[in-house]
């Protein structure tokens, strides 16, 4: 017993004395990083050491963190969708490091992974790729960036309630296509039961939204036989790079002067939380929060329809056996059983 609990106290020391090894030799690399030009603070900017995917991303005033235990000499990369990415050799000092980005065209040189599950650029593509990156997110002129697809090349989409919007491309849209692959993180997000994507419900938050690419035709080699007409594939942004607490309220409103409600102008409302921490780049966790309140359209209208002159007439479901009502479901086909009834009666007295 003495023995076994004499190893334990050993092993238990070598534990910690390792650690505490560990620790002394990792050091901590820290600066800023800001527009050449305008001297201003770029927040969400890439440092990683070179060859490595050790770093972290800058926060709200342009500040970056991380310890590592690499030795010097060693590299840093500073880089940013919209600006050149910098060098910087780091020999003894890894304190108060300054990057200055400058601005520069990026057309064509947007890297993307769909095509053919490789980073490459957009234009060395073999197929056309339609892309949204995270920087594009923030200019979008949509409620979200879902509701953004369809000013995309080549993009169709039905929109059957305020959340549920069917994707499509080269013809043959559906309310719940089921032609069209989507993806996130390389998970397909298929409803079980449907075979179909039903939009974003249980897609991605928009602040954990890295990018967004869109297949506008068949992949079946890479994808499945299921994305005949397109394949949508969304990437979420890793802890490691995109750290910190964010968060994003969105306001407006809707059924504004609509005949079809009584109930007036409807409030829309939509907040969203995301929460990511990493350490040593070893070991990251995120969470994302997101609720959306809002007066979808109304179906309330229970005038009677004659789909034989295809217009409005009188009557309801008390005074008209065949009452066909515009917003009332079930009642598309029927039958006067009163009419059968007397043809059968009248049939069975001549025979």
């Amino acid at each position: 017993m003495n023995k076994i609990f004499t190893k334990i106290i050993f092993l238990l020391f070598m534990l910690f004395a390792t650690s505490v090894a560990v620790h002394a030799q990792s050091i901590i690399v820290s600066g800023s990083v800001t527009d050449k030009l305008t001297k201003e603070p770029i927040p969400g900017v890439s440092v990683v050491i070179k060859g490595k995917t050790i770093g972290s991303s800058t926060d709200l005033k342009g500040q970056f963190s991380f310890s590592t235990t690499e030795k010097a000499p060693f590299t840093l990369v500073a880089s940013y969708i919209g600006f050149a990415s910098v060098e910087k050799e780091i020999t003894s000092t890894t304190a108060n490091i300054t990057f200055e980005l400058e601005a520069t065209a990026i057309l064509g040189q947007e890297v993307v992974v769909s095509a053919s599950r490789t980073p490459e650029r957009i234009l060395e593509s073999p197929v056309s790729v339609e892309r949204i990156s995270s920087s594009a997110l923030k200019e979008l002129p949509a409620p979200s960036f879902y509701d953004a697809l369809n000013n995309l090349k080549g993009v169709e989409m039905s929109t059957q309630s305020l959340t549920f919007k069917s994707v499509n491309t080269r013809g043959f849209n559906a309310n719940g296509n089921t032609r069209f692959n989507q993806y996130i993180d390389g998970m397909d997000n298929q409803a079980p039961g449907l075979n179909f994507s039903v939009g974003n419900i249980v897609g991605l938050s928009e602040l954990d939204v890295d990018n967004v690419e869109l297949l506008p035709g068949a992949a079946s080699a890479l994808y499945g036989a299921g994305g005949i007409n397109g394949t949508l594939l969304m990437t979420s942004k890793n802890p490691y790079q995109y750290q910190g607490v964010s968060f994003q309220y969105k306001g407006g409103i809707n059924h504004v002067d609509d005949n079809n409600t009584n109930q007036g102008v409807r409030e829309f409302k939509q907040f969203d939380l995301r929460l990511a921490k990493s350490w040593n780049n070893k070991f990251g966790i995120k969470t994302s929060f997101g609720f959306l309140q809002a007066k979808d359209w109304a179906a309330s209208d229970t005038r009677n329809f004659d789909r034989t002159s295809r217009q409005l007439k009188s009557g309801d479901r008390s005074s008209d056996p065949n009452y066909d009502g515009i917003n009332v479901y079930g009642d598309e086909i029927s039958q006067n059983m009163i009419n059968v009834t007397q043809s059968l009666n009248a049939g069975s007295l001549l025979a």
